[in-house]
Parts: structure tokens; sequence; C-alpha cells
């Protein structure tokens, strides 16, 4: 009898292309209007955004430190990248949010009790649709006549932003009671959860 040999192979399984876990592709937008600790505030309790970080962006690296920028002299302005979840919140969306809540377009060189050139309004696009959803967005502002004076929000291409220093991060969250925090930002939060509820994450 002849003999008869036989190989076996252990089973591999390949999982389908549809099984394979993948981390959600996140985008990134940034914004500036005026202090931001309110700005950053507000995007945090946005529905799909995954990280708010507060910094710098419109100057160099060497001027990217608060008490320089404060001087108005580094063409910095305080400013808030926003990286966002796509398939949950759009870019749409966040210019909503920045034009409706965040701040006041309408103010220039200043928000509230802050005076500057650091506090400008601005939309820091970092492709070309971005640069056209803003553009296009602004302009529907101004033909529904939203607000009373002009928009002055500048729409500007990103060239880099500069995450500004620890004791900025999550300003609002660390201290709720500070006077100016209550005053001027906590109400920025509420007017986000009456004016966009679809929007708004605890």
């Amino acid at each position: 009898m002849r003999a008869v040999l036989l190989l076996v192979f252990p089973l591999v399984t390949v999982a389908a292309p549809a099984q394979l876990s993948r981390a959600p592709a996140t985008e990134v937008a940034v914004f500036a209007g005026g202090c931001f600790w309110g700005v950053d505030a507000v995007f945090k309790h946005v529905r799909g955004v995954v990280r708010v970080v507060s910094g710098y962006s419109g100057g160099s690296a060497a001027t990217a430190h608060y008490g320089v920028v404060s001087t108005h002299t580094t063409g910095h302005a305080e400013s808030v990248e926003v990286t966002f979840d796509p398939t949950q919140v759009s870019y749409g969306d966040l210019l909503r949010v920045f034009f409706t809540v965040a701040h006041d377009p309408t103010e220039l060189n200043r928000q509230g009790p802050d005076e500057g050139t650091q506090y400008r309004s601005v939309v820091f696009y970092a492709n070309d649709g971005q640069r056209r959803a803003a553009a296009g967005y602004i302009a529907r502002l101004e033909r529904d006549h939203v607000f009373d004076r002009p928009i002055v929000t500048a729409v500007v291409p990103l060239v880099r932003f500069y995450p500004a220093e620890e004791y900025h991060q999550n300003y609002l969250a660390r201290h709720p009671d500070q006077p100016y925090i209550v005053y001027n930002d906590l109400p920025k939060l509420a007017r986000l959860q009456e004016r966009l509820p679809e929007l708004y994450r605890p």
C-alpha cells in the first residue's frame, strides 16, 4: 500500500474590506473671533467636534507667544484649531456656529471688551473648498441682511497654526466662575444651545 502524506495548513480568515475597523477621517478648521477662551468653549460643545486647541495664526513662530501677541504688532490673531468628523458635522455647520454664536463678525479689531488686531474676525481656510464655503456663507449673510452692520470677517489662507500656552487651553471649563467668563463667554454657550440645538453637545 502506498503511503499518503497529508499536509495540514492553519486556517487563516481574512476580513472583508467592510469589516476592517478604520478611525474616522477628520478635518481641521481654524477660526479667529476675539479672545480664544470663549470661541474654544463654544466649539467644544458642538456635536462632531473631536478636539479644539487655542492658539495663534497670522504671524511667525517667533512671535506666537501671548505676551508678544498682546502688543498688537505680530500679525497674529487669537485663534482656535477645530478638528472635526465631517460625517457628523460639516464645515458649513461650523461656519453657522462661528457667525451665529461664537462672536460678532461686524466688530473690527475687537470683540466685546477686548481691543486690538489680535482680536479680529478671521476664517483661516485650509483648502479651496473651505475658502469658497466661507466666502459664500458671508455673501448669503450680507444678501439677507442678517446683521445691521457690514461683516468685517477676513477670509485668508491658513499658513500655520501655533498652539497657545497650556494655561490658555480649555480655559472656560477650568475657570467657569471667573467674571470675564461669566459675563462674556457663558452666554455664548447658552446661545449655542438655544439657537442651534441640533448642533449642541452638553
